[in-house]
C-alpha cells in the first residue's frame, strides 16, 4: 500500500477500533524463497490493568496473536520482520450511486498494515492469548463459551501453538471513503450502501458517514 497523505488514517483510537472490530488478520513474512502468508486472529495487547497498550513511539496499538507452531516455524517467527494486515469495511462503489457525472467505479476501504518484529510468548502467555481470543469472539453470544470449560483438552492443543506480541515500529493505514467527493455526492453513496442497493454494505456506509464533513 502506497504511503501517501491522502486518506491516511493516523488516529490511534480509530486504529484500535479497527483492530477490535476486524480481528481476522493476515501475517506476512519475507522469506528467502518468497513470502510466507498466514491467516489468523489477533487482539489488541493489554496492560496489567486490562487496558489496551500501545508502543512508546506515537501511541500506535500493539497486537497479540497465535498460530500453529508448524506455521510459526515456516515464518521463522521472532527472527524476521513481519507485516500484519487488518482489513476493515470495504466494498465496490458503482458510478450510479453518485447520481452525478462524470464518475467511474471505485473501491472504498479501511485497512492497516502494522510492521515490526514480533516477540515469541512463553507457554503461559500463549495460553492467555488463546483464552482472551475465545472471550473476545464469544462476547456477543447470550451464553459465552469459555476455554476453561475444557482446560485439559485446551492445554494439550495449546502445546502445539505459538503466541506472539507485535509492537509495531511502523503503521501505514488508510480509510478511502469518498472524502475527495462533494459532500452531497458522498452522502448519496453512503445512503445507497445503507439501503437496498445490490451492493448493500451497511458497515462501509457507517464508516463513510464518520468521515463526511459538509463543505461550504
Amino acid at each position: 500500500m502506497l504511503e501517501q497523505d491522502t486518506f491516511a488514517l493516523t488516529d490511534p483510537q480509530e486504529l484500535r477500533s479497527l483492530i477490535r472490530g476486524h480481528g481476522w488478520a493476515i501475517l506476512i513474512t519475507a522469506a528467502d524463497d518468497g513470502p510466507v502468508v498466514s491467516h489468523l486472529p489477533v487482539l489488541l495487547d493489554r496492560d496489567g490493568s486490562g487496558g489496551d497498550t500501545s508502543d512508546d513511539a506515537g501511541g500506535m496499538p500493539a497486537l497479540v496473536g497465535h498460530l500453529a507452531r508448524a506455521d510459526a516455524e515456516l515464518h521463522r517467527l521472532g527472527e524476521r520482520k513481519v507485516t500484519v494486515v487488518i482489513q476493515g469495511p470495504h466494498g465496490y462503489v458503482s458510478p450510479s450511486m453518485y447520481e452525478a457525472t462524470p464518475y467511474v467505479p471505485t473501491w472504498n476501504y479501511v485497512v492497516a498494515h502494522l510492521h515490526g518484529q514480533p516477540d515469541i510468548l512463553d507457554a503461559d502467555a500463549t495460553y492467555d492469548v488463546l483464552r482472551r481470543t475465545v472471550d473476545h469472539f464469544e462476547t456477543a453470544r447470550p451464553e459465552p463459551w469459555r476455554l476453561d470449560s475444557v482446560t485439559p483438552y485446551a492445554q494439550s492443543i495449546a502445546a502445539h501453538t505459538t503466541g506472539f506480541r507485535l509492537t509495531p515500529t511502523r503503521v501505514v493505514a488508510k480509510h478511502k471513503l469518498s472524502q475527495d467527493k462533494p459532500h452531497d455526492v458522498a452522502a448519496r453513496v453512503a445512503d445507497a450502501l445503507a439501503g437496498d442497493d445490490p451492493h448493500r454494505n451497511p458497515e462501509l456506509a457507517h464508516a463513510m458517514r464518520k468521515v463526511q464533513v459538509p463543505r461550504d
